[in-house]
């Protein structure tokens, strides 16, 4: 059974104005250090609170690389979370799982005209290795079982589902284009079936 571990009080966001916690937790049935950080409002319902699950970028979430759209992602939940409250699930699983390494492998291989899938299989990699029984457990933990997902991807739907959390609704993220990004989005659109609008 997971239980926090330590919760700890900071500011997060572009600019760091926006008062949240991070917690960590023990007793996950993985061996990753996947955080949780907690957004409160006094305006916000929280009997079914915002949820994102956020695999690890470091290329995107960090030095805000053109390749993707993760970065984007996160900024744009956190200010909805500084609004209207939130968890955000920071799961430690880069590249779909395949790690960093390997993802950088994949950066190559889109460069020479693979999409994002394409190349994570020419590596020997299925799709998708994340999984998020980690976040079912980390929700659990926080006492909660009913949420609404902020998600443009239907196998985060469906995993978050099987591991006993029920969905309130779902919240799509806007399309993050810019210049490196377009040919990955759709790929995440055509092969992946997120729920994206993409001009």
């Amino acid at each position: 059974m997971a239980k926090v571990r330590a919760r700890v009080p900071l500011n997060v966001g572009v600019g760091s104005k926006i008062p949240a916690e991070i917690l960590s937790f023990e007793g996950l049935g993985s061996d990753k250090e996947h955080v949780a950080i907690i957004f409160k409002s006094a305006d916000q319902q929280q009997d079914a609170p915002l949820v994102r699950m956020h695999s690890e970028c470091l290329t995107g979430d960090v030095f805000h690389s053109s390749r993707c759209d993760c970065g984007e992602q996160l900024e744009e939940t956190i200010q909805k979370m500084g609004e209207e409250g939130g968890v955000i699930l920071y799961l430690r699983q880069e590249g779909r799982g395949i790690g960093l390494y390997n993802k950088l492998d994949a950066y190559k291989l889109q460069s020479e005209g693979m999409n994002t899938y394409e190349a994570n299989n020419h590596l020997g990699f299925p799709d998708d290795l994340r999984s998020f029984e980690d976040a079912a457990a980390m929700l659990k933990a926080l006492d909660v079982d009913t949420i609404r997902l902020i998600t443009n991807n239907p196998k985060k739907i469906r995993e978050i589902q099987e591991h006993g959390i029920e969905l309130e609704d779902v919240v799509g993220t806007q399309a993050h284009i810019k210049d490196g990004n377009e040919m990955y989005l759709k790929a995440k659109v055509s092969h992946g079936k997120h729920k994206l609008t993409i001009d």
